[in-house]
């Protein structure tokens, strides 16, 4: 059997330097063979930058997956390229820039990553997510030995979808965005592992991860504030799939949580 650890949405500070002080002895205690991390709110709450995508990856992350703030930091869309281990989701127009997907290989096993947005209530413009999924799953074809799909979306019906429509094809459909972890974490009829959402990595005491105070502000009286990235209850949330490189199909799935310091 193998295994992968699916990192939700690092937020801000709290969640990379969770990721950076666990992430090792988290490796070796559950005995993982990949470890993708979800890092579009890495900087300061908003996107990602090279050094913080430098240092994930030298933490033990073994692949970076982004979302709807992909672009969010100054100078990221030069940067994006240079880094072999970093995917921007796949269906973004073609001409952007950054792979729309990555190959990761241990123990004799290639698992394809991929992520692909949601549409509804989702600001940037991305072509089909199915569409998308169908496409690259059939360029696939003999250069993986099976493919993990992350789900970035707003809407859980949308994530759902994907997870049946992908069930049997990809090893795991897990979902991304909304920051707070599901309670359906399976394995579908055919073998594919499935969770809506996988929950964010970084300060629970928050809305969102961000500072209580402000955000509850905003929805009162409807003023603009800026929302700080909050410090209290850092948390490394995430899924942990194992699966049967031999039948490529899921035999688990289950929501995986650590705090910080214990």
């Amino acid at each position: 059997m193998l295994k992968f650890l699916f990192i939700g949405d690092i937020v801000g500070r709290p969640g990379r330097e969770i990721v950076i002080e666990r992430l090792p002895r988290l490796r070796s205690e559950l005995n993982v063979d990949f470890v993708i991390a979800n890092g579009e709110n890495a900087a300061g709450g908003s996107g990602i930058n090279g050094s913080i995508a430098k240092a994930l990856l030298a933490s033990g992350v073994d692949a970076i997956t982004l979302g709807d703030h992909v672009w969010d930091q100054k100078g990221w869309e030069s940067e994006i390229a240079g880094f072999e281990k970093v995917c921007r989701p796949a269906n973004l127009p073609s001409i952007c820039p950054g792979r729309d997907r990555l190959i990761l290989e241990a123990r004799g096993f290639r698992l394809a990553v991929f992520t692909v947005l949601g549409r509804q209530y989702m600001g940037l413009k991305a072509d089909c997510p199915y569409a998308c999924a169908d496409r690259l799953l059939q360029e696939l074809e003999g250069k993986a030995d099976g493919v993990f799909v992350e789900m970035h979306g707003e809407v859980t019906s949308e994530k759902q979808a994907m997870g049946w429509y992908l069930d049997g094809r990809a090893l795991a459909v897990l979902g991304t965005h909304t920051h707070v972890a599901t309670a359906d974490a399976a394995v579908l009829p055919k073998g594919t592992g499935f969770m809506c959402d996988v929950g964010m990595t970084g300060p629970y005491a928050s809305v969102l991860g961000r500072e209580v105070g402000p955000v509850i502000g905003r929805f009162l009286d409807g003023m603009p504030r800026k929302f700080d990235v909050a410090e209290g209850d850092v948390r490394l949330s995430g899924a942990l799939v194992e699966f049967d490189p031999e039948t490529r199909k899921a035999v688990s799935c289950q929501l995986t949580v650590v705090r910080r310091n214990r």
